[in-house]
């Protein structure tokens, strides 16, 4: 019914800069928070980025000053602009929405990989 789908992840040197977007389809009401969501290998998935309906942000401590997410509620679409990465920020990057259809369900997106080495 709903479908979110990841783009931009890719390979990066140290010290790059990528920008992954997540773009929500379907029989879409409204869409309240999102975030981008990142899990290692042997690591659990951890909260990298949060956003409201209205704009508001929270950010992990790891990624404040380097990552900005923002998102264009005409289109359906978050993104993550992601700088200064390093290799602790490889992983898989998942994206997250409520959404409200005929009820407010939360959906997850495939995952984009991200992997940052020389």
């Amino acid at each position: 019914q709903v479908q979110l789908v990841e783009s931009g992840g890719g390979l990066v040197q140290p010290g790059g800069s990528l920008r992954l977007s997540c773009a929500a389809s379907g029989r879409i009401v409204s869409i309240g928070a999102m975030g981008w969501y990142r899990q290692a290998p042997g690591k659990q998935r951890e909260l990298v980025a949060s956003i409201t309906s209205s704009g508001s942000t929270n950010y992990a401590d790891s990624v404040s000053g380097r990552f900005t997410i923002s998102r264009d509620n005409a289109k359906n679409t978050m993104y993550l602009q992601m700088g200064s990465l390093n290799a602790e920020d490889t992983a898989v990057y998942y994206c997250n929405a409520w959404v409200r259809t005929t009820t407010l369900t939360s959906y997850w997106g495939r995952g984009t990989q991200v992997t940052v080495s020389s």
